[in-house]
């Protein structure tokens, strides 16, 4: 290749797939079985062991090269910030798992002290997940209602509807960390790929709206059961609206304040980030102000004002899972790993990015299980990563997961020591931070507009994910809007965008003849591109679209001229047709009308057999009057495989019926740019035999119209214009 100005020169053989391997000799890989990588992956050494030993812990591999003088500073005043942001969440978050809000600090704290050993990430900010909570809370009101009975489970006797609940809540979460562990034990962290970011936008912003309005109950004081299964929201909304005039004003005006002011502030940190050393901490300062307003003027008594009450004092002991809750909960419990693990990694990839290190989503997957299941022994709930918890971490300098254990000491302080001071603290308080936290999960709204404009597909999954959830319930919507994901990616592949092909004038370039002008398209040659994968449920779709493109279908034509033949055979036995130089001649009409019955249908799809015939008939010549055979205006076929990655068993099948319908009625078939496995598949398929042959494969379709042209130089003034702008063929070479 000589490079000439903004112009290149290549001077090559013209190659087909045979003269290729010919010239060119490959290399003969031994490729591995599944026996093979089973064996090797089951296989155990020394140096294999520690390897495995060392990535089960992955604080043995940052922690030695930890930098005191440099991330120390940055560790504590991250831990500090974000320890106090977490209390505060893991005490509002508590309320949308229908549990006492003391029970958010141990998800604080025992699965973050886990993570700092067995985690990947050095920015996560591991504790309570507002969805999570809200899909804890809905198998918490399920089993242990606000009003009626509780389900009839074995261990609840005795126990007050709070233990019950705590009880609800351990148990799933740990059925939830048993769902990861396994998962990362089968190294199947990829499965977390089959969860699009439109997807997931669609499924947040829908459980943004549901703990929206579950917290309206909290700002606005009512009193009324929490409600759980499909179309919860609505009924929860026909709750709020009939009990809206026993309003708390009280309730409501701090929580305007607080809303109003926490957002205000926040914009201020997003505005001057760059000049702030660190965020104003609102949430805490808010808190602080509010708890010293209730407990001056005795809000709980003057004004009615449900508080956080007593809190947890220390540790309770472990308590095991009830195993009737399991069974109740495995369901709920899936769809829960999936959704923290999920939510978890995407936030850890985006950091692991911006520092440039690595995470491993299947220790990921593992060290969330084993958080989760440690947690849920010490009460604790569902755990995964909040984003404003993890970007407060990560902005106020935290560099490892050593502000992540800083932050868990920030909430043992206030479990074991401080804890009483929350007491006076109003709920309203705990719901108007919510609501201010679900501020970015709302915004996703404005990728609407973007989706409908761009991709009408993730629009419709997006929104299809986002009623179905909405609706039917967090655990439902995330099944149906992974159902229409999937139902998307097999459209596209069953109904690719088809396109017939011509050449560029001037140059060795194809593309679609519908989007240029200045395009060439040779007579009597067509080129097929399909753009993706041929398997079983696209090859019908793959027919259809290639009859299409051509006009005709080969069958039928050739159905068509093995009849005409008969016709002609049976004609020239009757003396009613003779042969001249001019071809075949009626000598006098038939006078024969019948039809022929369906046994004489037979054998009509098989290849033209001339044999026994004075004459080869021309059946682009005019025939013998009553006899009619649709024209066939092409000489060539090409099918541009570029995209084809693979092709099952029956694709390959009907290809190959396809391929020869066309040969039999005379129309030259050629494959180009085949990928090489396809082409040992089909070597050890038997796809090849006297009809198809190797020799119609051509590394590139340049190759293959450049061969058409010479075997056809005088079919028509595009093809001359091919060879005078792009390519001379003397003693098959190319130069271009």
């Amino acid at each position: 290749m000589q490079p000439v100005g903004r112009q290149y020169v290549v001077v090559r053989p013209l190659f087909s797939e045979d003269s290729f391997a010919e010239q060119y000799e490959r290399i003969n890989r031994n490729r591995k079985t599944l026996r093979h990588h089973l064996k090797d992956y089951f296989t155990c050494d020394k140096n294999r062991a520690k390897n495995a030993a060392l990535s089960f812990l992955p604080i043995t591999g940052w922690m030695k090269n930890y930098n005191i003088k440099e991330w120390l500073l940055g560790d504590i005043v991250s831990g500090i910030s974000t320890g106090l942001v977490a209390v505060l969440q893991g005490l509002a978050f508590s309320l949308l798992a229908s549990l006492p809000p003391g029970y958010g600090l141990y998800t604080a704290f025992f699965p973050a002290i886990v993570y700092f050993f067995l985690g990947t990430s050095r920015h996560l900010s591991v504790g309570a997940f507002p969805i999570l909570s809200l899909m804890v809370g809905a198998v918490v009101t399920r089993l242990v209602p606000d009003e009626g009975l509780s389900t009839n489970i074995t261990g609840f006797e005795g126990l007050s509807m709070e233990q019950q609940r705590v009880l609800v809540a351990s148990s799933v979460t740990f059925v939830m960390g048993a769902f990861q562990l396994i998962m990362g034990l089968l190294q199947v962290g990829f499965i977390v790929m089959y969860l699009s970011d439109t997807l997931v936008s669609g499924f947040t912003t829908a459980a943004a709206v549901h703990i929206l309005v579950s917290q309206l109950r909290f700002v606005l004081g009512l009193d009324f059961p929490g409600i759980n299964g499909p179309l919860a929201i609505v009924y929860t909304l026909v709750e709020v609206f009939s009990r809206i005039t026993n309003t708390n004003v009280a309730d409501l005006v701090t929580s305007i304040v607080i809303m109003a002011l926490v957002l205000i502030v926040k914009e201020i940190n997003d505005r001057f980030k760059s000049k702030l050393p660190v965020p104003i901490p609102i949430e805490v300062i808010m808190t602080v102000i509010a708890c010293g307003v209730s407990y001056a003027f005795n809000f709980e008594e003057r004004f009615d004002v449900v508080v956080v009450g007593e809190m947890v004092n220390g540790y309770e002991s472990p308590v095991a899972p009830n195993l009737e809750v399991i069974k109740e909960s495995a369901v709920e419990a899936f769809p829960m790993a999936i959704v923290g693990f999920a939510v978890a990694f995407s936030v850890a990839k985006v950091y692991s990015v911006k520092h440039d290190y690595t995470i491993d989503g299947n220790q990921e997957l593992i060290a969330f299980g084993i958080s989760n299941i440690f947690g849920a022994s010490f009460r604790s709930f569902a755990a995964s990563t909040a984003l404003s918890r993890t970007a407060i971490q990560e902005s106020t300098g935290g560099k490892t997961q050593i502000a992540g254990v800083l932050s868990a000491l920030m909430v043992l302080i206030v479990i074991v020591a401080v804890g009483f001071l929350l007491e006076p603290l109003p709920r309203s308080v705990l719901g108007a931070l919510v609501i201010v936290n679900l501020k970015g999960m709302l915004m996703q709204f404005r990728e609407l507009p973007f989706l409908w404009k761009n991709d009408r597909s993730d629009f419709v999954t997006w929104v299809l994910t986002f009623l179905a959830s909405l609706f039917l319930g967090l655990d439902l919507g995330l099944a149906v809007g992974l159902g229409a994901e999937l139902f998307t990616v097999v459209c596209r592949t069953q109904f690719p965008r088809c396109s017939v092909l011509a050449n560029i004038t001037g140059t060795d370039i194809y593309r679609d003849r519908k989007d240029y002008i200045s395009i060439s398209e040779p007579d009597g040659v067509k080129i097929f591109k399909i753009p993706s994968p041929i398997f079983f449920a696209n090859i019908d779709f793959f027919r259809d679209k290639l009859v299409q493109a051509v006009g005709f279908s080969p069958v039928r034509v050739l159905k068509k001229r093995n009849k005409a033949l008969r016709k002609i055979r049976k004609m020239l036995q009757n003396g009613e047709l003779e042969v001249s130089d001019g071809g075949l001649k009626v000598r006098h009409p038939s006078t024969d009308t019948s039809e022929e019955d369906d046994s004489s249908m037979e054998g009509l799809d098989q290849p033209t057999d001339f044999s026994g015939l004075p004459i080869q008939v021309n059946w682009n010549t005019e025939l013998p009057a009553n006899i009619s055979v649709p024209p066939v205006n092409m000489h060539s076929l090409v099918l541009d495989f570029t995209a084809v990655s693979f092709l099952d068993i029956s694709a390959l099948k009907g290809l190959k019926m396809t391929l020869k319908e066309f040969i039999r009625i005379e129309v030259d078939v050629y494959i180009v740019s085949c990928d090489v496995y396809i082409m040992e598949k089909l070597h050890q398929c038997t796809f090849f035999d006297d009809e198809i042959k190797t020799s119609i494969f051509y590394p590139t379709l340049h190759d293959a119209m450049l061969h058409i042209l010479e075997k056809h130089p005088d079919h028509g003034e595009l093809e001359k214009d091919i060879s005078r702008n792009n390519g001379i063929i003397q003693r098959d070479c190319i130069s271009v």
